[in-house]
Order: C-alpha cells, then structure tokens, then sequence
C-alpha cells in the first residue's frame, strides 16, 4: 500500500507554468495523493488556473486551492504560503508532505519511485534536484553549472551520509515526513531563510537520514530566455549563503578565482612547465564538468567555458552583496526579503 501525500504547491503569479504541475500530479498512477495550492497574493489568476487544469482531467476534488493570508514580519512569502499549506494538509493525515514549486511537471511514475525511495531508505526528507529547462542560450550556459556549483558546495554523497554535517536539499522537490517535520520546529524554524530548501535539511537532518540526488523524470519548465532572469535568480540569494559575511565574500572570491580562473591565464600566458601545469589543471577542470554536461545533453567543448562561467557567478556574487548593502537584498516578485537591520 502507497503511503498518503499532500503536495503542497506555493504560488505567487505562475499562470504560466502551474496548469502543467498540477496535471502532472493529479495524472500520476498514485492512489493516495491529494494537491493544495497557496495562491500568496497572485495578480494573474494563479489559483483559478490551478482548479481549471484539475477539472479538466476530472480530478479536481483533489485539489484544494487557498488564499494566502498577508506576510506577517519574519517570514519569506515562499515559507509563509509553505507553513499555510502544511497546516491545511495537517487535518487530512498523510503521512508525506511533498513540497514543490508551480513550475515542477512529474513525468509517469515519478511520485511512485520517490515515494518507494523514502520507503526503503526510511528518510525523513528525500528531495532531487530537479533536470532545469536548458534550450536556450543562456540556459545552456549557465544552468548546468548553477547544478555544478550547487554538487561543489553541498556534496551529495556527505548529505546522505548521517556522520556529516553537510546537509542540502533542492527545493523544486522535496518530500517530507510530516511527523518528523513537526518534531523538528515545522516551517516556522526556517521561516526567514532564503534558501529555504537547505535549511529546511539541515533541520531535518537533526531528526533523521535525508536523501538529496539528481532526476530526469522530473523536470522545471521555468524558462530563463536571457541572461537577466538567471542573474536575478542568482543575485537574490547568493550572499544569503555566504552568511552575509563580507570576510566569506572575500574568501569564496579568492576561491573561485584559484580554482577556476588562474590555470587558464597560466595556460595562455605563462610559458614552459607553469603553462603545461595549468592547461593539465584546465585540462581536469573540464574533465570533472563532462557528468552534468551529458545529463543536459551538452557537448564536451563545453567544459573549456567553465572558467568564464564561473566569473560570471562571481561577479553575481559580489553584486548580490551589494544589492544586501543597499537594503535590496532577496528580491522576489516585489519583495524585499533580505536587507541589514538598519534598512528594515
């Protein structure tokens, strides 16, 4: 018998894609699956979108669309629309909370083999990062490495390993056990958090094994057609993760720029055996690049792209601690979710 799951779905003017998610859900061969939707303040008929995609495939009596209540002081509109969902779901009993976005489309058979993972492995949350849209330009730049940057900081193997304290988790999936989620402070324990989804592991962690992994039977359709929207995504959260910390700043600048940048200048403009050194170094840098590259179906030349690449990132980097510092940090669709003190 499959366990019960709620999903749980916050929305914020996604029109555009949650038609998709939620006839993706609600088609899956799953017998025990029931969707809310958290309209938090949508202007585009989000919620009305949402109900018309169930009804459409005859299953709207499992679909519950709220409205979100007003953003109380503390909380990111994400979490705050997250927690109404989960204490909606609280009154059915599942024994799973599946928490994605409204851009997440489930491929057949997707649901079952999460929920038979977290079955098997007993884990308290299980979470894949989802296969992000790649077709454009721009996506095919920068996409694969964001999934690149994202292994480097948070190494699966030592999340799913209970002896580390690395804890990650992708938030576009996430399954969680809604006991264990209770027991460890709920939504509101991570209710200011940017990057909602690792913090969300790391107190899940505290309470049981977690699973983080990689998927192609999941995917987000969110298109970034230029590079804008990537950088926006980027700058809202990345001195979040460095702690706004201006010394973290400097030093994760000075690593980056080791790591990736001074081989290849080495390579061009050094001579003898520093330049044969560095183009090894380069060498093995794209070599490492080859797994996430093959999962988007990119070619290998590719790889000789990541040191500029990650000097873009960089720049993002410095520039969403700039943003934090003029009181515009963690923007999102109209709001301001990170700023000093001084600024609030």
């Amino acid at each position: 018998m499959w366990p019960a799951i709620v999903a749980v779905i916050p929305a914020r003017d996604e029109a555009a894609g949650i038609g998709q998610t939620v006839q993706s859900l609600l088609g899956q061969a799953y017998p025990a699956l029931e969707v809310i939707v958290v309209d938090d303040g949508s202007q585009d008929g989000t919620a009305e979108v949402a109900s018309k995609a169930a009804a459409k495939i005859g299953a709207d009596e499992r679909l519950t669309a709220i409205g979100g209540r007003p953003l109380p002081p503390g909380w990111t509109g994400k979490l705050w629309a997250v927690k109404q969902g989960v204490d909606a779901a609280a009154a059915r009993g599942p024994k799973y909370l599946l928490l994605t976005d409204a851009d997440i489309v489930y491929r057949p058979g997707a649901l079952k083999r999460l929920a038979a993972r977290a079955e098997r492995q007993q884990t308290v949350l299980t979470s894949v990062m989802v296969r992000l849209r790649c077709t454009s330009l721009a996506e095919r730049f920068f996409i694969p490495a964001f999934v690149f940057f994202f292994q480097m900081l948070y190494p699966f193997a030592w999340a799913n390993r209970p002896q580390r304290a690395t804890a990650a988790a992708a938030g576009g999936c996430m399954l969680v056990r809604r006991d264990a989620l209770a027991a460890s402070g709920g939504i509101e324990g991570i209710r200011g958090a940017l990057i909602d989804d690792c913090a969300l592991a790391k107190q899940m962690k505290a309470a049981g094994p977690i699973w983080l992994g990689l998927s192609e039977h999941i995917e987000s359709i969110r298109a970034y057609d230029t590079f804008g929207p990537i950088r926006r995504m980027v700058t809202r959260s990345a001195y979040s993760q460095l702690g706004y910390s201006p010394l973290m700043l400097l030093a994760t600048t000075a690593a980056m720029a080791l790591t990736f940048l001074a081989g290849p200048l080495l390579a061009i403009f050094a001579t003898g055996i520093a330049a044969w050194a560095s183009a090894a170094t380069w060498g093995l840098m794209v070599i490492a690049y080859q797994p996430i590259l093959r999962l988007y179906r990119l070619s290998p030349p590719w790889g000789l792209a990541l040191p500029a690449i990650a000097l873009v990132y960089t720049v993002w980097t410095i520039e969403s601690a700039l943003q934090y510092a003029r009181g515009q940090g963690g923007q999102w669709k109209g709001r301001v979710q990170a700023a000093p003190r001084g600024a609030r």
